[in-house]
């Protein structure tokens, strides 16, 4: 492979990481890639904050990729809500049974308290459950079943704007906690 060759293949691969976005008043907006916020940086829409050490190279040049960008002018959006789903509530518990603490292939979502029993099908009354777990419980409360949940189900945090599946993403990125921290309620990982 010639130089110019792995040029080309390290921009791609640098070109394609995540960049966070930052509203006008440093609230966190959504991730994109280096190209996008490159391209807002150069028509002069954001501003990079912080740089993430990789290294672009072009014709007339270098320079550092972007890790987190911030726009010049506020963007208005209405408030995103995390939705219920089985995605959700797995996301949300980490993938992992809230009664064993089995995380792998093969759970499921279970009703703490069960639906024939007037459980509701809300924030506060699913957890991931895995398959064995699920069977063991039945029909029954964790209490009847002499069962006991790893955590009390609550409805997860979340940053405004930014859905819950990508915020799990961006706290992943240890460089962003200073920016993600302070509009997350409570982090759960």
């Amino acid at each position: 492979m010639s130089q110019r060759q792995f040029e080309k293949k390290h921009n791609r691969s640098v070109l394609s990481a995540e960049v966070l976005v930052l509203n006008h008043n440093y609230e966190p907006l959504n991730l994109t890639s280096v190209r996008r916020a490159i391209v807002l940086v150069l028509k002069g829409k954001a501003e990079i904050i912080k740089h993430n050490s990789q290294l672009i190279r072009y014709p007339s040049g270098k320079m550092e990729a972007p890790s987190v960008v911030r726009l010049y002018h506020y963007a208005r959006r209405p408030p995103v809500h995390v939705k219920l789903s089985k995605r959700s509530i797995l996301a949300r518990d980490n993938y992992t049974c809230q009664y064993c603490g089995y995380s792998g292939p093969g759970l499921t979502v279970d009703h703490v308290v069960p639906k024939e029993r007037g459980g509701l099908t809300d924030w506060e009354n699913l957890v991931c459950c895995c398959v064995k777990c699920n069977s063991k419980k039945g029909n029954r409360t964790p209490e009847e079943a002499n069962m006991r949940l790893l955590k009390k189900p609550r409805r997860p945090a979340y940053i405004p704007h930014m859905g819950y599946s990508k915020l799990i993403a961006a706290l992943r990125h240890e460089e962003w906690h200073e920016f993600l921290m302070p509009f997350v309620r409570e982090v759960k990982r």
